[in-house]
């Protein structure tokens, strides 16, 4: 099958998106699958307002047209509700070709954190979204619940994978830091409710791997967390090795990555029982989830290290990529032929009905 992803989160962003969106890409390519990735280095860039590291498209629908037209592939799936994925939807209502879309982070508490504006409108906006999405592919079933709430239909809950070969119980790396280690590892940013660890009171030392609007605030603020800055995925893996307890601040992540990959080295978790940590913790004894953060990251000392890795090999990533063929549906042009696009393929018959925008 050729599959068309068309995401404005890509390389070199460092998040969870980009992460398990190359994951998937892996993962599809290796099943034998052909892949026709549609990604912000492809078009003319300008920063994001109030985050400069993230570059957003300026004008790409043209360009997203062409690129359709050309790749012809079986199924086209939008990852992001950014300018490159708007420009897609508009291609594909325009042709009355069915698409997927996905849900992958809670922009309007995001935006509602960083401007005060009522998170309501975001929802409103998101919603409108992917009101035409063939199917909405959600990472949580807590995170459904909450669009469920919102008026989100066409729902269709999708996991995440974490890569066991990469991240696995191996040799620490050396912090040289007093025992036990804390550890946090992503955006240090408004939505991440960072200062909910940092302010905890804690045995040992805590650290903080990654970087974002915020970090110069909180480094000022808290000195004495050790600040490691972006560190490169591969060395994440001795870190995380080093680290006697993850502790994932966040209340609004939608599934939550990064839990993955410490679970999967072997360090235990300690998060609030939210949409994100119920799916990847959830009931299991691999990590520690209660309303007190700090009450789970003291009790997750207690969690053997090889729990937390068989917690992990439950995502593994062949099965959760066969979910998300199963997702997918046929880019079929209609029966009208005033379809733009020439996105027809043999192996798939029957016409996608164009719903309401």
């Amino acid at each position: 099958m050729k599959v068309a992803i068309v995401t404005d989160a890509w390389k070199p962003q460092v998040n969870g998106v980009v992460t398990t969106l190359a994951d998937l890409v892996a993962a599809l390519r290796a099943a034998g699958h052909d892949v026709q990735l549609i990604e912000p280095s492809l078009f003319r860039r300008v920063p994001m307002p109030g985050y400069g590291e993230i570059e957003l498209a300026w004008r790409p629908r043209a360009l997203v047209q062409r690129l359709l037209e050309s790749g012809r592939p079986d199924a086209i799936h939008i990852a992001t509700e950014g300018p490159i994925g708007i420009a897609a939807r508009a291609c594909c209502l325009a042709a009355r070709l069915a698409f997927t879309t996905a849900f992958h982070t809670r922009f309007p508490e995001f935006v509602a954190a960083a401007t005060g504006l009522p998170a309501a409108l975001g929802y409103a906006w998101m919603r409108r979204f992917h009101r035409p999405s063939s199917g909405v592919l959600v990472p949580s079933l807590g995170t459904l619940r909450i669009l469920e709430s919102h008026g989100f239909a066409n729902l269709r809950r999708w996991t995440h994978g974490i890569d066991l070969e990469r991240f696995r119980p191996t040799q620490p790396a050396e912090l040289g830091l007093p025992r036990p280690v804390f550890l946090y590892v992503g955006r240090v940013s408004y939505e991440k409710n960072l200062d909910a660890f940092l302010k905890l009171h804690l045995p040992g030392s805590k650290v903080v791997c990654g970087s974002g609007p915020l970090l110069a605030r909180l480094s000022r603020r808290y000195t004495q967390v050790q600040w490691r800055g972006r560190v490169q995925r591969e060395s994440l893996v001795g870190i995380y090795n080093a680290a006697d307890s993850f502790v994932f601040p966040s209340r609004t992540d939608t599934f939550g990555l990064v839990m993955l990959e410490a679970l999967a080295c072997g360090t235990p978790v300690a998060a609030y029982p939210t949409a994100g940590p119920l799916d990847v913790v959830g009931d299991s004894d691999g990590g520690v989830l209660h309303d007190d953060l700090r009450t789970a990251a003291l009790r997750s000392l207690a969690v053997p290290r090889e729990r937390a890795r068989a917690r992990a090999a439950t995502f593994e990533w062949a099965e959760v990529s066969r979910r998300f063929l199963g997702h997918l549906v046929p880019a079929v042009a209609s029966a009208s032929g005033t379809s733009r696009l020439a996105l027809a393929s043999s192996a798939h018959v029957g016409s996608p009905q164009r719903r309401s925008v």
